[in-house]
């Protein structure tokens, strides 16, 4: 197993927010980073440092003007003579019939919503994030490589901070602002005819099924709380299944919010039996830590030994599986549902038919 991570993963701190009324404090901070990392250390696991894969595959999912935007977007903000502010969040939404002339107007049409900010060093750890998650499709991609490269890249495993599943085309929300988990997708396909991206974050990814709604080639399934009045709000019901080419191949399951453990692996269990039907060549798992039982954002109740077995189920599928840590706020616990998951991933003799 290949574990990726890097250090600019930690620079980006958004401040303080206003948003459905009130003042929040950021949930998304490099804390969770610190606990993050604990995890490999404490199981003995090697963590490699990834390397800089270049801003092409970036390019091939993101709209030209909104990378332009994050990367430059902060300077910007603060070399208008007005005070707007020390990051770039706007009170403006119009992303569409708008010629985005000066940095508010961008702002209003890249950012769609509060909750992703972007102050000095963000555009370094969203690069890096991306950056981190392309290592793994990287290793993949390479048919050079030798035996035992080839088994240790069979699973691997990526920081992804900022997170990416919200992010669409050309817009930024949610914590989110690449779309690490569509980038690799889309740059695994210059080599596998298949790929599935199962997201079993707490909020559903309307910029993975934005960018891949009208495709065959990109499954997406997920499993999320239930949108209504819940974030992202306007999407993920079971009814958007894809347009085109790529109908069917929009799989969403809403869960109830208060579903259990039990409720929980019922959906994984359908979201499996989809990918299994898909039978793709690699699978790729945004993986949230939201719901977990204590989390703050989470509508279900998933225990640390539930990871375990989600861990469990994703390795028995036997497929290439690049994991993408992306959500998780309940800092305290992010370490140890983390082990839980890496273990599930190391088990030899796995069996998600578990007590749960």
């Amino acid at each position: 197993m290949k574990i990726y991570s890097h250090e600019n993963l930690s620079l980006h701190r958004p401040l303080p927010y206003f948003s459905y009324g009130k003042m929040h404090e950021p949930l998304e901070v490099p804390e969770r980073m610190v606990e993050f990392l604990k995890a490999p250390v404490a199981l003995g696991l090697e963590v490699t440092t990834a390397t800089d894969v270049g801003i092409a595959p970036i390019l091939a999912v993101h709209d030209f003007g909104y990378v332009e935007f994050l990367k430059h977007g902060y300077d910007e903000w603060m070399a208008v003579d007005e005070d707007l502010g020390a990051q770039v969040q706007t009170g403006i939404y119009v992303p569409y019939d708008n010629p985005g002339i000066g940095i508010m107007a961008r702002a209003a049409k890249y950012q769609a919503d509060d909750s992703a900010p972007i102050s000095e060093h963000s555009w370094t750890s969203i690069y890096w994030s991306a950056q981190t998650a392309l290592n793994a499709a990287e290793a993949l991609l390479n048919d050079k490589a030798t035996d035992t490269e080839r088994a240790d890249s069979h699973i691997q495993l990526c920081f992804s901070r900022p997170p990416g599943h919200h992010a669409r085309k050309s817009a930024a929300g949610g914590f989110c602002y690449l779309n690490n988990a569509a980038i690799i997708a889309e740059h695994l396909r210059q080599k596998y005819a298949k790929i599935a991206i199962i997201d079993t974050d707490m909020h559903h990814g309307q910029g993975i099924q934005e960018i891949f709604y009208d495709r065959k080639d990109v499954l997406y399934t997920s499993v999320h709380g239930d949108p209504v009045n819940f974030y992202p709000a306007v999407t993920g019901h079971a009814f958007e299944k894809g347009i085109g080419e790529g109908e069917g191949y929009n799989i969403n399951f809403p869960m109830p919010h208060g579903t259990d453990e039990v409720g929980f692996f019922e959906y994984i269990d359908k979201s499996i039996e989809a990918m299994t039907l898909f039978d793709p060549d690699v699978i790729v798992h945004v993986l949230g830590f939201d719901v977990y039982e204590n989390d703050p954002e989470a509508r279900c109740a998933v225990s640390t030994e539930g990871f375990k077995v989600l861990a469990q189920k994703m390795k028995e599928l036997n497929k290439p599986l690049i994991v993408l840590v992306e959500g998780g706020y309940y800092i305290q616990k992010l370490n140890d549902n983390l082990q839980a998951f890496l273990l599930g991933l190391m088990d030899e003799n796995s069996n998600s038919g578990s007590n749960i």
